[in-house]
């Protein structure tokens, strides 16, 4: 990553996580914290040493409240032996995504599982043809202002460049309605989530742009008075390779027919 473009100003975002740490907004990640207790529960195994790694809100630490924590720094900070790693809101941050999945998996031992949890590529995604559509109108351009974020299909092919096996890509939609454009930015700031791009207008955003982008918003995304808002959840899996996993078999080692199981016959195909 020497020499390419920030992502992100990893100063602003920290910023924005301590205060959204004195007056968190939960809502979303009390909703996300059962959904991942699902999906562990569902492994059907015990994990005795897991490791919770980025924007750790209350909801999901409490699901392992004696599990060390460590920050998603560009470097995480060095350490193994542990059966699970919770990658909380920080990969769509992440300047190299691949780098923190490898990290976490390297954080593994042999069969260790990793769970990244993300915003995903739908999420804001009104919000953010409002903006552009004011910003074009007022000034004639556009700035970045909210964070550009991968879609479903991408990142699963990230999981296996990071040497994760068994990868699995899966995504839960939430669609939240708001009373006006100020509530759902104040949402924002209680998850940490507000814009922390490198390449972002210092400036405040005018009374203007924000009043010009609530008229749109309430013009194209209105139910009932309320502003409807996407946020896109990706559950990313994959597990530490380790010699007790099941392999795919080679291609062309298969000891039946596909016809005698499905019990039809067999034709073969003309030329």
């Amino acid at each position: 990553m020497n020499g390419a473009p920030k992502l992100t100003d990893r100063k602003a975002l920290a910023l924005h996580r301590i205060r959204a740490a004195k007056a968190p907004v939960t809502f979303l990640h009390d909703a996300i914290a059962d959904e991942v207790k699902e999906r562990l529960n569902e492994v059907n195994k015990t994990f005795t040493s897991p490791l919770l790694i980025g924007n750790v809100t209350p909801p999901l630490a409490a699901i392992f409240p004696d599990a060390p924590q460590i920050d998603d720094t560009p470097e995480l900070t060095k350490t193994s032996g542990h059966d699970l790693t919770i990658h909380c809101f920080g990969i769509h941050w992440a300047d190299d995504p691949i780098g923190q999945m490898v990290q976490s998996r390297l954080a593994l031992k042999p069969d260790g599982l990793f769970l990244g949890v993300m915003f995903g590529g739908a999420s804001l995604q009104e919000l953010r043809i409002c903006l552009a559509e004011a910003e074009a109108k007022l000034t004639g351009g556009l700035s970045p202002r909210v964070l550009p974020m991968a879609d479903l299909r991408d990142l699963g092919g990230l999981l296996q460049r990071a040497g994760l096996a068994l990868p699995v890509a899966d995504a839960r939609s939430f669609t939240v309605r708001y009373p006006s454009l100020a509530k759902l930015v104040h949402d924002l700031r209680g998850m940490g989530e507000t814009n922390a791009l490198a390449t972002r207008n210092l400036k405040p955003v005018s009374r203007q742009l924000f009043r010009e982008t609530e008229a749109i918003y309430r013009k194209n995304f209105n139910d009932d008075g309320f502003l409807v808002a996407t946020f896109d959840i990706v559950f990313l899996t994959g597990w530490a390779p380790s010699e007790i996993q099941q392999k795919p078999l080679r291609p062309g080692s298969a000891q039946s027919r596909l016809s005698e199981a499905l019990g039809v016959p067999e034709k073969s195909l003309k030329r």
